[in-house]
């Protein structure tokens, strides 16, 4: 009596899929560039909800046509290894994920948006992408939420074709760190932690004091 084999056609779509997905992710280009706190000597650029980014200009040039989009990806750093590449505009994780999932996407883009030209002597500033600046943002799908932590934060840019997959990305960020304000009842207000100037200050200003309130009751008694 021979044996039968079981057949389980149900399994073929499942490694159907699983094909397709690994040849989508060997295709993504890795694009040699890893995005970066800008330069520029701002105020601000870095704060307690926000972060200020250069621009990635001429670095999708040879990647994207005109009707690509160009998104931000943020995520908490210890959280970066485990995003998944949206395969669909409809898989793309938004701002209050963050929280949930660790990352999200924002700030969409064109390539028309991100001109090789520099700006910064004419009408556009200075060319930077600042994370977290919608402090309007009533939860909309894609807007730029102020960040919730000090972090740290990595972030990358991943380019999407209009209805497909993705095309392209570039490197993780370094961790980015976000500024963290003091506590009231942390400050220390004991005057001997202040410098040798302010005490120097200090002690002429009192000196001058003393000799004004005598030189005053001098005249007072001459005068009596």
């Amino acid at each position: 009596m021979g044996l039968t084999r079981s057949k389980k056609p149900h399994l073929r779509p499942l490694l159907l899929l699983v094909l397709i997905w690994l040849s989508q992710c060997l295709s993504l280009d890795l694009i040699p560039y890893k995005p970066q706190i800008t330069a520029w000597d701002l105020e601000g650029k870095v704060t307690a909800t926000t972060f200020c980014l250069e621009q990635p200009r001429c670095v999708f040039d040879e990647h994207a046509s005109a009707n690509d989009t160009i998104w931000l990806v943020v995520a908490f750093s210890n959280a970066s290894r485990d995003f998944q590449n949206p395969q669909t505009p409809a898989k793309i994780p938004t701002s209050p994920q963050l929280l949930t999932d660790g990352h999200y996407m924002t700030l969409p883009l064109s390539l028309d948006q991100l001109p090789c030209e520099d700006l910064t002597g004419g009408s556009g500033g200075v060319p930077v992408l600042r994370v977290g600046n919608d402090f309007g943002c009533n939860q909309e799908p894609y807007c730029n939420a102020p960040l919730p932590s000090q972090g740290p934060f990595s972030v990358k840019f991943l380019l999407m074709d209009a209805s497909g997959p993705p095309k392209a990305e570039t490197k993780w960020s370094n961790p980015i760190y976000l500024h963290q304000g003091k506590a009231p009842s942390s400050i220390d207000t004991w005057p001997g932690r202040r410098s040798g100037c302010m005490i120097v200050i200090t002690s002429i200003l009192s000196a001058l004091a003393g000799l004004l309130l005598l030189a005053f009751l001098a005249a007072s008694t001459v005068r009596l």
